[in-house]
Order: C-alpha cells, then structure tokens, then sequence
C-alpha cells in the first residue's frame, strides 16, 4: 500500500492549525468538485484525496495516530508482502516479534484507508460553513437584508426583526457540497450587533435617559421621549424622583419570530438643575424654602 502524505495533498505545513487544514481543503474541494469538472478523471481522483486528506487530520485522535505512525510508514513499505502473513501470525498468537515494525502499521492503516474506500463511494453531507455579520442597531430592530461573499459563492442573508448580538442564523444547504449526490452542507452565521448611543437593550426591552428640569418634575407635565420609532410625548406625574422608571409598553424592540409583538421602553429619569438662576427665580427659590422649611418644622 503506498504511503500518502496528507499534508503534503492539502498544501499545508505539519504545524497546520485544524482552521488551516479546513481552509485548504475548502479550496480544493471548490477547485476539484466533480459539478465542475464533469469527465475530469485527474480532478475527481484529487478531490477524493483531498476529502480523504482532510478526514484524517480534521480528526484529533486519527491525525495523532497519523503523525505517530506516518514517519515508520516506510518500514511497512519496505517489509513487503512476504512478512506481511508471518507478521500477523505472530500478532495472533501474542507474540512481539516484529510487531512494533509491521502488525500495529497493517493493521492501523488497513482500517483507516479500507473506512476511506467505503467512503468515497458512498453520499455524504459537504462541510458547514461559518460566518459573521455585523448589523446596525436600527437593522436589528427593523431587519435587513445583505449580500456576503463566501468563498466563490454570494448568499442573500435575510434577518427578522428583533434580531439579538450573538444570534446564529443557520441558512440549510448554503455549506459546501456534498459527496457523490450527498447533501450539501449548511451555512451558520453569527450576528454582531452594534451598541446605541441613546438605547440600552435588555431582552426585548429597551432603557433610554430622559432629562426633565427640576420644575417639571415637582410640578409634572409633559416630555418628548425618544424612541425606536421617534419622539412622543410622555407625561411626567408631580413630584417624579431622580432615576425613578417609567414604563412605556410596546415601544421597546420587536420580539424575534413574533409578528406585531414588542417588548417596553423603560425611560430613566435624570433632574437636571439651572446652572446660574437668575435674581427672580433665586428669589421665588428662596420662598419656597421657607415655606418647606416652616412645613418641616410643624409636622
């Protein structure tokens, strides 16, 4: 049996990373499949060397054996057929004679490349794909649709409403093809979502600060509050507090797969005080005191 070097048929080095090994052979994979070189009988035998290269060393526990066993392949080689049987014998009767140098390479590599014969005959699924997509905060909330480049191939990824940082899309069949009519595999895309300078997501609800001057807050009134879909008017009670939470149903983000579903906004409120009154407000500031001052000192 002659001994093939994997790394050598990826083009990779033996220190060759498994993101390494899977990036070669994606490459040739894409050059050598059989869609696109039909009748091509030196571009089929390549792909299926490639697929076979890659199912050993993708594999932690067969690419340890592989490195282990691969640099004595040659004494293998060199024994021949002729101590072959006699080697195998003395296997099974329990003898160590020779078996360091034959029984365990025959019998390692008779396994591993007999599974790769059956293999290459029969249909089986192409590798799955990975990638990324960074989104704005407002094509989270509203869903969007864009155009990646993988490898020769461009997919529309179309995203729902609600969409979260982190989410992982899995668009079936977009992976590599498959073997000898086997599927292809599938494509997983995971979404990265920009932060926003106003909105802080929890969920499906959404946090936003809302200034309100001092007077507003003890007297109450109105307002302008953002939001996802623009600005409205949000009615203040008297006497609201610094950093107490009002709550506005539906105008948080849209709930993911849920159609006119939508999660609150929470508006924060912060008392904003004047930096330099003026003499009249001083003086109706200085009155109130002491109307709060005799308030407290009668109760």
């Amino acid at each position: 049996m002659e001994y093939k070097d994997y790394y050598k048929i990826l083009g990779v080095p033996k220190s060759a990373t498994p993101a390494e090994i899977k990036k070669a052979f994606r490459k040739l994979a894409v050059k050598y499949h059989p869609d696109k070189n039909q009748g091509d009988k030196a571009a089929e035998d390549k792909f299926k060397e490639a697929n076979e290269a890659n199912e050993i060393l993708s594999d932690p526990e067969k690419r340890k054996q592989y490195d282990e066993l691969g640099a004595n392949w040659k004494n293998y080689q060199q024994a021949g057929n002729q101590g072959q049987s006699q080697s195998r014998s003395n296997y099974q009767r329990g003898s160590s004679q020779n078996y360091g140098e034959q029984g365990d390479f025959s019998d390692f590599f008779e396994h591993i490349f007999s599974q790769q014969r059956g293999r290459q005959s029969a249909a089986y699924k192409g590798q799955d794909l990975h990638g990324e997509m960074q989104l704005s905060f407002e094509e989270a909330y509203s869903g969007t649709s864009r155009i990646l480049q993988l490898d020769t191939q461009k997919i529309r990824i179309s995203t729902k409403p609600g969409s979260r940082d982190g989410q992982t899309l899995k668009i079936k069949g977009k992976g590599m093809p498959g073997v000898n009519n086997g599927p292809n595999g599938d494509l997983y895309v995971k979404l990265t979502i920009a932060a926003h300078p106003y909105f802080e997501r929890n969920g499906d609800d959404l946090t936003v600060q809302l200034p309100v001057d001092y007077l507003t807050a003890i007297l109450g009134g109105k307002a302008l509050v953002k939001t996802m879909g623009g600005h409205i008017n949000l009615t203040l009670p008297k006497g609201t507090q610094p950093s107490q939470i009002l709550r506005i149903k539906g105008k948080g983000m849209p709930v993911y797969g849920k159609k006119d579903s939508y999660g609150d906004l929470l508006v924060k409120v912060t008392i904003t005080l004047p930096k330099t009154p003026n003499s009249e407000e001083l003086a109706l500031l200085k009155q109130l005191q002491e109307i709060t001052t005799k308030e407290s000192a009668t109760t």
